[in-house]
């Protein structure tokens, strides 16, 4: 019988896992390597890889600030109250419950051209939705729970003694966070930007409806393989994909060696 489920277990991985990356590299190499230089250098692609890490790095950067900053309200301000720290929590947890196209679609209605609040925006000369901003948000909903949920336990685990002791010394909070909280917190912390990294990466649903995929202005090298597909362009679009697998197994090796560290610390 452990015989059977352990082939089973492989079946299914090659199944699910295997088959379609074979397929995936078998397509992106179809024309020869050629056609796979060809499928990530023509300007659409260029373009589509150039927006998605420049959306990558703004997201990780606000999602680690704010996830921080979130994680220590939830576990350390006690003045916040008990109702309050559970509807913040359940606010934390909505991008889980919530699909990205729905997410999507709510910030289009909240600051879409024909919004209250994005007609005032544009009248100062900011277009969010359809725009840049417009992507940063609706991947920065997606992926906002991340970082907070790898904090929050190691915050909880290690307690507030060392905190109060330093405050007690006359330390500052800025000086009491970087020389007691962070050290403990660090590994979370950059587990939290890999998870970040790797879901902003792949991000697809909210970007779609927020950004209007617009050819070397809004598109994502996520909704660029989408338009590939739907042009039957098999090449191309397996090329963008094979090189945003070949980054995610990257980040999956890092996210174990990471794992790793945060067990021997």
């Amino acid at each position: 019988m452990r015989k059977l489920w352990i082939g089973l277990t492989y079946l299914v991985f090659f199944l699910l896992i295997a088959a379609p990356l074979g397929k995936m590299t078998a397509g992106a190499f179809s024309e020869g390597p050629g056609g796979f230089q060809d499928a990530l250098t023509r300007p659409e692609a260029l373009h589509a890889l150039m927006m998605t890490g420049f959306v990558v790095v703004v997201v990780t950067l606000l999602n680690t600030v704010f996830g921080i900053m979130m994680a220590l309200y939830l576990v350390r301000a006690d003045w916040l109250g008990r109702r309050v720290k559970g509807l913040m929590n359940s606010i934390v947890d909505l991008p889980y419950a919530v699909s990205p196209v729905i997410g999507g679609l709510m910030i289009v209605l909240l600051l879409g051209p024909d919004s209250a609040l994005g007609a005032v925006f544009e009248q100062i000369g900011l277009k969010i939705v359809y725009a840049f901003p417009g992507m940063v948000i609706a991947t920065l909903f997606v992926t906002f729970p991340l970082m907070v949920r790898e904090v929050m336990p190691v915050l909880q685990e290690i307690g507030s003694q060392q905190e109060e002791a330093a405050s007690t010394l006359g330390a500052y909070g800025w000086t009491t966070f970087w020389k007691v909280t962070w050290p403990s917190i660090r590994w979370a912390v950059i587990y939290g930007v890999i998870l970040t990294v790797a879901r902003s990466l792949g991000e697809f649903g909210a970007v779609l409806v927020v950004s209007g995929n617009i050819m070397n202005k809004t598109q994502t090298a996520t909704t660029l393989v989408y338009q590939d597909v739907e042009n039957f362009n098999v090449t191309a679009a397996g090329g963008i994909a094979l090189v945003l697998a070949a980054f995610s197994a990257g980040l999956l090796l890092l996210m174990e060696w990471t794992k790793r560290r945060k067990e021997v610390h």
